[in-house]
Order: C-alpha cells, then sequence, then structure tokens
C-alpha cells in the first residue's frame, strides 16, 4: 500500500485512461462497486467516468485521502488480470 498522498497520486497518473474497478464504502455498512475509466487527476482529487449502461451518473471524485484510508479500493482490469493498486 502506498504510504503518502503523493505516492498515490503518482501511481494514478500513470495509470490515466485505463479501465478500473471501483469498491467503495457506501456507509450503513455498504459497499459500492463500479467500472469505469480513470479520466483526470488533479493536486487533491482524481476523477473516473463511469460506464453509462451501469450508472445513472456520468463522473465520481474522490481524494487521494480516500485511498490511503482504504475508503476507496481501485482495480485496475487488464485482460481480466486485475491488478491492485499499491501492491507489489
Amino acid at each position: 500500500m502506498a504510504k503518502t498522498l503523493v505516492e498515490i497520486k503518482q501511481g494514478l497518473d500513470g495509470q490515466i485512461g485505463k479501465r478500473l474497478k471501483l469498491k467503495a464504502n457506501g456507509g450503513r455498512r455498504k459497499t459500492v462497486e463500479r467500472y469505469g475509466t480513470l479520466a483526470e487527476t488533479y493536486p487533491s482529487v482524481f476523477i473516473v467516468e463511469l460506464d453509462q449502461q451501469e450508472n445513472a451518473f456520468e463522473r465520481v471524485s474522490y481524494s487521494y485521502a480516500d485511498i490511503l484510508t482504504e475508503t476507496v479500493e481501485l482495480n485496475f482490469v487488464e485482460d481480466m488480470n486485475a491488478v491492485v493498486l499499491g501492491e507489489q
């Protein structure tokens, strides 16, 4: 797991445009899973464009702190093989 917000951002900068599975805490013991593409990274947030056939809205944004605190988990998908960000 990445140790700092800067390391998390740098890791995501190299993954822009790639497909991913997003698992986020939905509150009240609910977990939300969505599929999409990492669209953009900014100094404190990143944007994921969601698959339109599965979701009612187009984009979601999360902060790098959400990954650090494990509120959000990103799994980049390449040819049916999932690679978890931060594990090496």
